[in-house]
């Protein structure tokens, strides 16, 4: 059987496109492949199409509309992740319409479908006195305690993504004066970040009992597990949910439920708390625009606005007499000019 054209610039697009000429990062050519691998399991079993024969005229606007709906109605999607999915269709239909010029005002129909607006989430982060606790929890007694608190403080330190902490190689830690990681953000985007000394103190001796300190050792992972083999996302959810469990049974200070990424949160906030300027807590955390950094800004005032609610009755006493009823007052206005 003959490839489609579907077949054929999907593959192209995942496979080179994004890739080489876009140089986008594994874990975005990842989330459009799973976005492609729903699409394709919609079409199938919806609307009957059978995969080999998946054309591009098959992907109207019309059935990509319905194909959104289903995705937050049978599968449960949060607006978020069908608005992630679409960006995926709009960044292959701009893709191909360059490629097959005569089909632009199909594939432009597809581009114009919007994203559907979200509400906005909170910031959630941990006081600096959580993060103490937190830290706390890990028995240094063990090698794997040990292990667990130099991943926790690295990850709280360096503001990093939990991919970005997966990544990070023995080779791309620094801990020369003044002591720097390397992280590899999103869209492969490089950023040096310094760390403090109490980090580079756990990471010094943390690398030398894990034998890590050999230079033929440099491309390996800096953390990993049981097996020795790379960490995941939820290998690194684990243990900070675990420890932060242990957190919550000494201290309501601890949040009922504890993510990853807010230690990232955290960071930036405690940052911002600090003093420190908007533009270098953008290059820190790896923001490409500022409006993403302004969002812990807006976090903050809020969390101030909330503590001038909390003094403002004991300031402000709410027994105060009715100037309507004293007529001095009603008088001395009424002869105002």
């Amino acid at each position: 059987m003959k490839p489609t054209d579907f077949a054929k610039y999907l593959t192209e697009f995942l496979a080179v496109y994004l890739p080489s000429e876009k140089n986008v990062s594994k874990n975005t050519i990842r989330s459009y492949r799973d976005t492609f691998k729903l699409l394709i399991k919609y079409c199938q079993k919806i609307k009957i199409i059978i995969v080999e024969k998946i054309t591009l005229n098959d992907l109207s606007s019309e059935l990509l509309i319905d194909f959104l709906k289903w995705l937050e109605t049978d599968r449960k999607c949060s607006i978020s992740t069908r608005n992630q999915r679409l960006a995926a269709i709009h960044s292959f239909f701009r893709y191909i319409q360059a490629e097959e010029p005569g089909g632009i005002f199909h594939f432009q129909k597809v581009i114009n479908i919007p994203s559907k607006k979200a509400q906005k989430t909170i910031v959630e982060y941990l006081t600096a006195e959580a993060i103490k606790l937190l830290l706390e929890q890990p028995d240094k007694n063990t090698r794997k305690g040990r292990r667990d608190l130099t991943l926790i403080s690295v990850l709280y330190d360096c503001g990093a993504r939990v991919q970005e902490l997966i990544d990070i190689r023995v080779c791309d830690v620094n801990l020369r004066i003044p002591a720097i990681i390397t992280l590899t953000g999103k869209g492969n985007k490089i950023r040096k970040v310094p760390i403090m000394k109490n980090t580079a103190s756990l990471l010094q001796n943390y690398l030398i009992e894990n034998d890590l300190d050999k230079s033929w050792k440099n491309e390996y992972p800096l953390f990993t597990n049981n097996q020795h083999h790379k960490l995941t996302k939820e290998g690194v959810s684990y243990i900070v949910s675990k420890h932060a469990a242990s957190a919550r049974k000494i201290s309501t200070l601890m949040p009922a439920k504890v993510k990853v990424h807010m230690l990232r949160h955290s960071k930036a906030m405690h940052l911002l708390q600090g003093g420190v300027n908007l533009i270098y807590i953008r290059d820190f955390l790896g923001h490409v625009d500022l409006k993403t950094t302004e969002i812990y800004a807006r976090a903050d005032a809020e969390t101030k606005r909330k503590a001038i609610e909390n003094v403002y009755p004991d300031l402000i006493d709410s027994n105060l007499p009715d100037w309507n009823k004293d007529q001095t007052l009603l008088s001395w206005l009424s002869d105002l000019k």
